[in-house]
C-alpha cells in the first residue's frame, strides 16, 4: 500500500514542527510534503524554513511565503475585522524584519503545485486552491464548488491547507478533497499540531489526521517576549492556547 504524509501551515511555530516530526519518525514514515506557510505569526521563521530546507522536503508556496519571501507588506490573508487586519500587518512586519534574506529567496522559489501519485489516484498538493493561493476552501462550501474545483485540474484527490481545519470529503465524482489542517496555529479549538497520513491500495484510500501535541507555552511566551510595540501581536498566543487560530 503507497502512503504519503502530508503537512503544513506551521507559521513559525518552531515547538509544533519539532513534535510533529518526532512523532513522523516514530512511525518511521517517509514521502514526507509541506503544503507552505512557514512563516508568520510565530517568532521562530527562521528556524522553520532551515529545518525544513536541510531535510529537502518537498514545499510549495503559501500566501505568508509569498509576501514574506517578496518583502511585501500583504501576507494575501482575510480578515474579519478591523483589529485582526491590523494584527495582521504588524505580523507581516515582524516577519519581514526577522526572516534572514536567504530563508526570503528559499520561500520565492517555491512553486504553486506538486502532483503526486498514490496508488492509482492522481493527486494535486494546492495550498489555498488550484486557482489561488489564499482561496479558502472552507468544508462547508456546496458540492457544487468543490466539483468545479476538481473539473479544472486532472486529479482524482486534492490536498490544500490554508484554512487550518483539518476534513477529508467524498464528492458525488468519487473525487477526493482533503484539508491537512495545521501543525502551528490551529483554528479548530484543539491547541495539538495536525498533519495528515494518506494511504491507498490501487483506488481504495485512507486518510488518517494526527493530533500532536507540543510545548504550546514555549511558543506562546516567545510571542509574548516580544515588545507590546513593534513586536509580534500578543493576542496570538492566547489563540494558541486555545487552539483557535
Amino acid at each position: 500500500m503507497a502512503s504519503v504524509t502530508i503537512f503544513g501551515d506551521i507559521h513559525g511555530n518552531f515547538p509544533a514542527l519539532q513534535a510533529v516530526f518526532r512523532d513522523i519518525e516514530s512511525r518511521k514514515l517517509k514521502n514526507l510534503y509541506c503544503l507552505g506557510d512557514l512563516v508568520g505569526y510565530g517568532t521562530f521563521p527562521n528556524e522553520v524554513v532551515e529545518f525544513v530546507r536541510k531535510r529537502s522536503i518537498p514545499t510549495l508556496m503559501g500566501n505568508y511565503d509569498q509576501g514574506v519571501g517578496n518583502d511585501s507588506d500583504d501576507c494575501g490573508c482575510a480578515y474579519k475585522t478591523d483589529v485582526d487586519r491590523k494584527r495582521g500587518e504588524l505580523s507581516i512586519a515582524w516577519t519581514n524584519a526577522h526572516t534572514t534574506s536567504e530563508n526570503k529567496a528559499f520561500l520565492r522559489a517555491l512553486p504553486a503545485y506538486i502532483p503526486l501519485k498514490l496508488g492509482d489516484l492522481q493527486m494535486l498538493l494546492v495550498h489555498g486552491s488550484p486557482r489561488k493561493v489564499n482561496e479558502y476552501m472552507f468544508e462547508d462550501r456546496p458540492v457544487e464548488y468543490f466539483e468545479r474545483i476538481m473539473d479544472s485540474v486532472e486529479a482524482d484527490m486534492l490536498v490544500c491547507g490554508h484554512t487550518h481545519l483539518p476534513y477529508h470529503i467524498v464528492l458525488p465524482s468519487g473525487r477526493h478533497i482533503v484539508n491537512a489542517g495545521s501543525v502551528g496555529k490551529p483554528k479548530d479549538y484543539d491547541s495539538r499540531a495536525c498533519y495528515v497520513i494518506m494511504a491507498a491500495d490501487r483506488r481504495d484510500l485512507k486518510v488518517d489526521f494526527i493530533r500532536v501535541s507540543y510545548d504550546v507555552e514555549q511558543t506562546a511566551q516567545a510571542i509574548e517576549a516580544t515588545p507590546e510595540v513593534g513586536g509580534m501581536p500578543h493576542p496570538y498566543a492566547q489563540m494558541l492556547r486555545d487552539g483557535a487560530g
